[in-house]
């Protein structure tokens, strides 16, 4: 998202058209819904350059693995990171408060379901809730053993 331009973005709509590229591994484009917080993002950056989005100093932002980005993990305690690992963050966020896979895919534009499980990782704290529903437990019928 950092060579973000104005003419992808659709604030009336609430939507980026991202077209495929070699970052997102897909020649397919898809559209993002925005949520009010990048909305709020992008909003500010209006009048800060003629076509892109996002800048630094007056200049688009090409690359976001800056020595100073680095240099501010580093003093963060933040180790190993990589720009991916927020998109699993993202997904594994979402599957979390039960956003339905096939509605992760599109958000996410990812074709395949396989990529899908790949980037939403499970915890098992969200199935506490699933393991004492009603009538899912109660009909199990009893086992007898023979011999016992």
């Amino acid at each position: 998202m950092t060579l973000l331009r104005w003419e992808q973005v659709d604030l009336s709509q609430r939507i980026v058209y991202i077209e495929g590229d070699d970052i997102l591994k897909s020649e397919k484009a898809f559209v993002v819904p925005l949520s009010d917080t990048a909305i709020d993002v992008i909003k500010r950056q209006i009048g800060q350059h003629s076509t892109n989005v996002f800048t630094y100093r007056g200049n688009p932002v090409r690359r976001a693995s800056t020595k100073s980005f680095k240099k501010s993990c580093a003093s963060a305690g933040i180790e190993n990171f990589r720009w991916r690992d927020l998109r699993h963050t993202w997904a594994t966020w979402h599957v979390q408060r039960d956003t339905p896979l096939e509605v992760l895919q599109e958000l996410g534009g990812w074709s395949d379901y396989k990529m899908v499980q790949r980037y939403a990782h499970f915890s098992h704290q969200h199935l506490q809730r699933y393991v004492n529903r009603k009538n899912v437990s109660t009909n199990i019928p009893t086992l007898r053993i023979i011999g016992q």
